[in-house]
C-alpha cells in the first residue's frame, strides 16, 4: 500500500487534510465517493490530488488515472500548481507524476493559434475535420501516397527551399508557443489525380508516427516525448513540443490520455455526450478516480450540457441539405437533367446509398416536408409573439430584447404546443423519429458526393426531433429562445435580421445524468467550499440514488475555517430585504417600499438585467438608501473591498451610489465581458492603493478567484441572489423539482442562491495570516422568518446579526484590531 505522505506536496498537512485524504482513499477502495465541504484555505486541491495519485500508484488498487473536473479556470490553474508542487517534493526514488491539461482544438491547433491559412475560432473544427479526413484518404489504404510522404512534402514546400538548396535561410516557418514548426504558414497541397488538394502536415506526421495497424503498439507511441519523465504537460508545453516535432498537438493530447496519471479538464470532458463520444469516453471507467471540484456548480453546468437545441439557421441548412439529396432523384424521375455542379449528389449515388440504409426515398422527402413546415411554424410563432409584445417591431429591430417563448405553461407539465401543432398538421410519431435516420443518411450522401468529411446540419436536427418526441414533459421543458444578433443578409423587416431563434429542449432535472456518469467511475471526491445542505446536494446530483440503488458508499465531510477567529469579523446585517418590490421597480427606481409578506414577494427578487439610471431623481428610496449607507461604511475600511450584487444592473447602481459618497477610494465596476477584460480589471483592483470592486454574483469574480494576502480586506453580498423567477425555464425547473424533491423553490432557487453568497464572502479569508470582514447584507440572513435563509448557513453562528446602525460599531472594532 502506497504511503500518501510520500505524495503530499507540503511538509505538514492540516488535520482536515489528513482526515480527508484517508477518508477519500478508504471510500474509493470500496467504489464510493467522498463529498467534502471545505472552507477556503482547507487545502482541498492538494487533498484530492494526494488521495487520487496515491491510489493510482498503489499496486493493490485498479485505479490507473485521476480525472480532475472543474468549471473555473482559476481552479484549473490551482490543480496544475499543486501537481507541480507534488512533483517538486517527491522523494528521489519516485518518478514524477505525469499529467495533462485538456483544452479544445482552437487552443492547440498551430494554424488557428497564429490565425494562419485562413483559420479562426469559428471555423477551426470543421476545417480540421475536413483536412484530417482528406489526409487519411490520401495516406490510407488504396490512397496515392503515405503519411510520411505527406509530412515530408509539407516540409519540402517551404518557400524557396526546394529550389535553392538552403536549409531555412530566407524561409518563413510557422511559429507557435515559442517554437518553430517545420512547415510554412500556408497549407501544403497534393495532387490526388483530380487536382491539387490541401492537407494537414501536422496530422500527416501524427499518422506516420502511429504504430502500424495490426501491431501490438498503442497510440501513445505517437507522442514525441517521454510522458513518464515529463511531469505535468500544460497546453502551451504540449503545443510547443508537438509543433517542434511537426505533429498534431490535439491528436497527441488524445493519444496521451490513456498514458498519464492525472488529467485536468472541464465538466464537459465527462458529461457532454459529444465530447465523450469523440474524445474522453475512454477515461470514464472503473479504473479512473474522478475529482469534481467546485461541485456546487455540477448540477447547473451538467443541466446545460445534457440539454439540447437547434437554431433556426441549422433548420434552414438541414432543409437545404435534404433538398440537395432529393432533387437529383426527383429530376431523374421527371426526365429532367439536374445540374447541381461537380460536387453534388447524382441520382445514382443517392439510390445506391438509400439501398444500403433503412431509409426510403419517400421517407427522405417526408422529412424534408416536415422540416419546411416546422420552420414555417417557427416563423409564425415568433412573428405573432413580437406583434403581441412589441408593436411596430419591424421598424425598430435594434430595440428587441432577448426573449423566451415557452411552448407550454412552465408550471403545468403537459404536451408542448409544437408537438400538438405537428399532430394537427398530420405528422405522426414516425415523422419525429425517422428524421434522425434521414438526417444521418443525407449527411453521408453529401460527404460522399463532395469527397469531404464535415459536420452537417441534418443529423443534428434529426437527433433533436427524435429526443423531442422521446422525452417526457415534466423533467424536460420545450421553448423557443430568441437571442439578440444581427444579420444584414436577412430582409430589413424580418425578425431573423435581429434574432437567432432556437428550438430548445431543456433537461430540468439532471440528477439522473449526473448519477449515471458518476457510476461509470471507480470512485472519487466531490468538493466545494459551499455544498450545504448536504442532503439537498446528494439528491440533485444523483448521489443518493448511487448509494441507495447501486450500493456505492457516499461519505460526507465538512471542514470549517480553522484559521484564527480573531483575524475575521462576520456580520449578517438586518437591512430591509433587497427584493424587487422593496428596492424600487427599475422602471422608476422608486417603487413600493413595502416589506412584502408572502412567498410571491420573495419570487419578485428576480435580479433581472434591467436598465438603471442612477442619475434619475428618487433612485434612492429607503431600502436603497439603507444599502448605499451600509456599503459606504464597509467601503471605507482600509484596503480592497469586494461588493457582490444580484445582477450586473444592480452592480451598476451600487457603483454609482458609492462614487457619490466615496471620495477617498476608486470604485471599479465589473460588467459582463470576456476573460481578457475581466483579467485586466482584476489586475487594476490588486494594484496600488485600496479600491472598491463592484460586480455581479452571476459573474466570475466572486468564485474561484484567489484574493489571498492583502488583496482583500472585506467582501459584502447585497441581497439573496435568487435567479430571475419570471423566466419560463426557471419556473419549469422549479416545477420539475417539486415533483422530484418535494420543494422546488428551496432546491432550485434558495439553496443555489445562498451558495453564491457564501462563495463571494469566502473570498476574504484564504490563509492563517489573512485578516478581513465578511458581510451578508439583508435581513433574511440575520433573522428567523418565513423566508429566512439563515438555516442554510452552516456557519451561521459566526455571522453576528446586527442592525444597520450597529454595523458601524462592529467595523470600528475591526479597525482597532488592524491598528
Amino acid at each position: 500500500m502506497t504511503d500518501w505522505r510520500a505524495v503530499f506536496g507540503h511538509d505538514r498537512p492540516y488535520d482536515e487534510q489528513v482526515d480527508g485524504i484517508e477518508t477519500a482513499m478508504e471510500t474509493a477502495r470500496e467504489g464510493g465517493y467522498t463529498v467534502i465541504e471545505g472552507a477556503c484555505g482547507t487545502g482541498k486541491t492538494m487533498l484530492a490530488l494526494t488521495a487520487g495519485v496515491s491510489l493510482v500508484r498503489d499496486p493493490d488498487t485498479d485505479y490507473e488515472c485521476v480525472l480532475v473536473l472543474t468549471s473555473v479556470k482559476q481552479q484549473l490553474r490551482q490543480f496544475e500548481t499543486d501537481l507541480e508542487t507534488i512533483n517538486e517534493s517527491l522523494p528521489d526514488e519516485h518518478a514524477p507524476i505525469s499529467g495533462l491539461t485538456l483544452v479544445g482544438k482552437a487552443d492547440v491547433c498551430p494554424y488557428n493559434r497564429e490565425r494562419a491559412a485562413g483559420f479562426d475560432d469559428g471555423t477551426v473544427y470543421d476545417r480540421c475535420e475536413t483536412l484530417r479526413e482528406r489526409t487519411r484518404e490520401l495516406a490510407g489504404e488504396g490512397g496515392p501516397t503515405t503519411a510520411g510522404d505527406l509530412a515530408a512534402r509539407g516540409r519540402s514546400q517551404q518557400v524557396g527551399l526546394a529550389d535553392s538548396g538552403r536549409r531555412d535561410r530566407g524561409v518563413r516557418l510557422l511559429e507557435t508557443a515559442g517554437e518553430r514548426s517545420p512547415y510554412p504558414p500556408d497549407l501544403p497541397e497534393f495532387d490526388d489525380g483530380r487536382g491539387e488538394v490541401e492537407f494537414c502536415p501536422f496530422y500527416a506526421q501524427y499518422l506516420a508516427d502511429l504504430p502500424e495497424e495490426g501491431s501490438e503498439g498503442s497510440p501513445v507511441e505517437a507522442v514525441p516525448f517521454d510522458l513518464t519523465a515529463a511531469g505535468l504537460v500544460t497546453p502551451d508545453e504540449l503545443v510547443a513540443r508537438s509543433a517542434y516535432h511537426g505533429t498534431c498537438p490535439h491528436s497527441v493530447m488524445g493519444a496521451a490520455l490513456g498514458a498519464v496519471e492525472v488529467v485536468i479538464g472541464n465538466y464537459y470532458h465527462a458529461f457532454d455526450p459529444t465530447t465523450l463520444a469523440a474524445f474522453t469516453g475512454g477515461l470514464c471507467t472503473e479504473e479512473t478516480f474522478v475529482v469534481c471540484d467546485e461541485a456546487h456548480m455540477l448540477e447547473p453546468r451538467v443541466r446545460d450540457l445534457v440539454s439540447d437545441g437547434v437554431a433556426d439557421a441549422t433548420l434552414r441548412d438541414a432543409v437545404t441539405e435534404l433538398s440537395r439529396v432529393i432533387r437529383p432523384v426527383k429530376f431523374d424521375r421527371e426526365g429532367r437533367e439536374y445540374e447541381g455542379g461537380s460536387k453534388t449528389a447524382d441520382a445514382e449515388l443517392v439510390r445506391a446509398e438509400l439501398a444500403g440504409s433503412d431509409v426510403s426515398f419517400d421517407e427522405l422527402a417526408r422529412t424534408l416536408e416536415f422540416l419546411q413546415d416546422l420552420r414555417a411554424e417557427l416563423d409564425r410563432r415568433v412573428s405573432v409573439h413580437l406583434d403581441r409584445e412589441h408593436r411596430g417591431w419591424r421598424s425598430d429591430l435594434h430595440s428587441l430584447p432577448d426573449d423566451e417563448l415557452p411552448l407550454r405553461d412552465p408550471a403545468e407539465p403537459a404536451e408542448d404546443e409544437l408537438t400538438a401543432w405537428a399532430r394537427r398538421a398530420g405528422y405522426t410519431d414516425v415523422d419525429w423519429v425517422r428524421a434522425e435516420a434521414a438526417g444521418a443518411v443525407a449527411a453521408r450522401i453529401l460527404n460522399e458526393a463532395e469527397d469531404e468529411e464535415r459536420s452537417r446540419a441534418a443529423p443534428a436536427v434529426g437527433r433533436l426531433l427524435g429526443e423531442w418526441y422521446r422525452r417526457d414533459h415534466t423533467d424536460y421543458f420545450r421553448e423557443i429562445e430568441l437571442e439578440r444578433t444581427w444579420d444584414e443578409t436577412e430582409p430589413p423587416d424580418s425578425w431573423r435580421r435581429a434574432y437567432n431563434a432556437r428550438l430548445a429542449l431543456h433537461n430540468c432535472v439532471p440528477s439522473g445524468a449526473i448519477g449515471e456518469r458518476l457510476s461509470a467511475f471507480g470512485g472519487g471526491v466531490l468538493m466545494s467550499a459551499t455544498l450545504a445542505p448536504m442532503d439537498a446536494f446528494a439528491e440533485v446530483t444523483g448521489l443518493d440514488y448511487l448509494e441507495r440503488e447501486a450500493d456505492r458508499p457516499v461519505v460526507e465531510r465538512r471542514y470549517g475555517l480553522h484559521f484564527p477567529e480573531e483575524n475575521r469579523e462576520s456580520f449578517a446585517v438586518a437591512a430591509p430585504k433587497f427584493t424587487y418590490d422593496n428596492r424600487g421597480r427599475p422602471a422608476t427606481l422608486g417603487g413600493s417600499n413595502g416589506s412584502g409578506g408572502d412567498r410571491g414577494d420573495a419570487e419578485a427578487d428576480a435580479s433581472a438585467e434591467d436598465e438603471f439610471d442612477p442619475a434619475r431623481p428618487g433612485y434612492e428610496n429607503p431600502t436603497r438608501r439603507a444599502y448605499a449607507d451600509a456599503l459606504t461604511r464597509i467601503a471605507r475600511l482600509p484596503g480592497n473591498v469586494l461588493v457582490g450584487m444580484p445582477s450586473y444592473a444592480e452592480a451598476e447602481w451600487a457603483a454609482a451610489a458609492l462614487e457619490d459618497r466615496l471620495s477617498e477610494k476608486a470604485v471599479l465596476l465589473d460588467v459582463s465581458s470576456g476573460d481578457e477584460t475581466t483579467e485586466s480589471l482584476k489586475g487594476e483592483f490588486f494594484a496600488g492603493e485600496g479600491k472598491v470592486l463592484v460586480t455581479s454574483l452571476r459573474g466570475t469574480l466572486t468564485e474561484g478567484v484567489d484574493y489571498g494576502g492583502d488583496r482583500l480586506v472585506a467582501a459584502v453580498v447585497c441581497g439573496v441572489p435568487i435567479v430571475n423567477t419570471s423566466s419560463p425555464r426557471t419556473q419549469a425547473v422549479r416545477r420539475a423539482y417539486d415533483e422530484a424533491f418535494g420543494d422546488g423553490f428551496e432546491y432550485a432557487l434558495t439553496v443555489p442562491a445562498v451558495r453564491k453568497a457564501r462563495q463571494a464572502v469566502g473570498r476574504v479569508i484564504r490563509s492563517p495570516e489573512d485578516v478581513g470582514v465578511r458581510v451578508l447584507l439583508d435581513e433574511r440572513y440575520a433573522r428567523d422568518s418565513w423566508d429566512s435563509v439563515r438555516p442554510y448557513l452552516p456557519d451561521a453562528e459566526e455571522f453576528q446579526p446586527v442592525s444597520p446602525d450597529m454595523l458601524e460599531f462592529g467595523l470600528d472594532r475591526f479597525r482597532e484590531r488592524l491598528e
